[in-house]
């Protein structure tokens, strides 16, 4: 890594290396209730809302005690609705409380409540797992991506996880564009905040020609 590199890494970091998990609350770890919960937050990503919202929504249904698939399944739709209105999620609350619960319990028939049951599924396959998430409901591609970008750092299989617009946007700020040149820059325990750090400089309007500022 070159020092303008090493510059832009760090800057990078410090101003958005914030993941979405540890901005919801979540600290992840590869048990079954936080990897759950990185879930929920991804089917909370699934539609076209602002991603504060989503991370507000998350922090709701947490809080009102649906942190497990158990406890999503046995709470009321009327309550998921409460919570994501809590957050001003609005126009898909229906819609999104009706796809918790019955992901909930998709993940509690087939996988007995545990993710980690989906990924000794995968046998270690970083695409099945993604086929795999994409059969809950809500998930699709990009929430598949988010889930591994995010999970990356509890299950070394997935690493390294850059979507396409956290490539794009290494490639804007003159850094490597490929995941495996990424994975270079920061050690394994720091590539879930890189990928996410480059994601928000990608949405942000600014940020990367900020970042490539001196000073």
């Amino acid at each position: 890594m070159t020092q303008p590199q090493h510059t832009t890494v760090r800057r990078l970091m410090d101003a958005y290396g914030q993941t979405h998990a540890e901005e919801a609350g979540i600290k992840l770890r590869n048990t079954p209730a936080p990897l759950y919960q990185l879930l929920v937050l991804c089917v909370l990503f699934a539609v076209r809302i602002k991603a504060d919202i989503a991370v507000a929504a998350a922090r709701e249904l947490f809080g009102a005690g649906m942190r497990t698939p158990r406890t999503m399944a046995d709470s009321s739709w009327q309550d998921r609705v409460d919570a994501l209105g809590r957050a001003h999620y609005r126009r898909y609350d229906e819609s999104t409380a009706t796809a918790l619960g019955d992901g909930a319990e998709l993940v509690l028939d087939r996988y007995r409540g545990d993710l980690r049951r989906l990924r000794d599924a995968a046998d270690g396959d970083p695409d099945r797992i993604r086929e795999l998430l994409q059969e809950v409901p809500r998930i699709g591609p990009v929430g598949a991506d988010i889930f591994c970008r995010e999970a990356q750092g509890v299950w070394p299989e997935l690493r390294p996880s850059f979507d396409a617009r956290a490539r794009e946007a290494a490639a804007e700020l003159g850094l490597p564009a490929s995941a495996e040149g990424l994975a270079r820059l920061v050690d394994a325990e720091a590539l879930p905040r890189l990928a996410a750090a480059l994601v928000r400089a990608e949405l942000s309007k600014s940020a990367v020609d900020d970042l490539l500022k001196t000073g």
